[in-house]
């Protein structure tokens, strides 16, 4: 976790995922091939070898420019909104936006996966007919999944800042 105080209504939290893991990518690379020379053994077509080799590298740019996230950072200016962004494995970069006017909170939830308890923090999104309800879940960093005390100091900065703005909100 690394955290930037840009003023005292301005923090920027980003959290690095998991490095690539190079042996669990390898090994997925020759399982295919031997497989693909398997199967031209068998049939004597170097076709296969061909399709094997280009399935794999596009494969791998697929991953690297969808799948694999290299950081997610989140953005919260209490007088504007809470920007998260997403840095993936290829350089692309993908950010979404949440005016403050329309954040209602932001809490850490639990779930249970597989015999284990999760955690994860997310924005609940206000509804717009009902001030006190809740219309949307934004689940944040899905992809790093931070332990628990990262997540407890990225809600406490959040909550900070949503209390300034609370405040200031009353008094004017």
């Amino acid at each position: 976790l690394r955290c930037r105080q840009h003023s005292a209504s301005c923090r920027e939290l980003a959290v690095r995922a998991p490095r690539l893991r190079l042996r669990a990518l390898s090994a997925a690379t020759s399982a295919a091939w031997l497989a693909a020379y398997g199967l031209f053994l068998l049939c004597e077509n170097s076709m296969v070898l061909s399709a094997a080799i280009f399935i794999t590298l596009i494969g791998l740019i697929v991953y690297l420019h969808f799948v694999k996230v290299d950081q997610e950072s989140l953005l919260i200016i209490g007088s504007l909104g809470i920007q998260v962004t997403s840095c993936y494995a290829s350089g692309k970069e993908s950010t979404t936006f949440i005016e403050m006017s329309q954040v209602k909170d932001v809490v850490i939830n639990e779930a249970i996966h597989m015999q284990k308890v999760i955690y994860y923090l997310c924005i609940l999104i206000r509804d717009p007919q009902d001030p006190q309800g809740v219309s949307e879940v934004v689940p944040l960093f899905q992809s790093s999944k931070p332990r628990l005390d990262c997540l407890m100091e990225v809600y406490k900065s959040c909550q900070e800042i949503l209390e300034q703005r609370e405040t200031a909100l009353q008094s004017s």
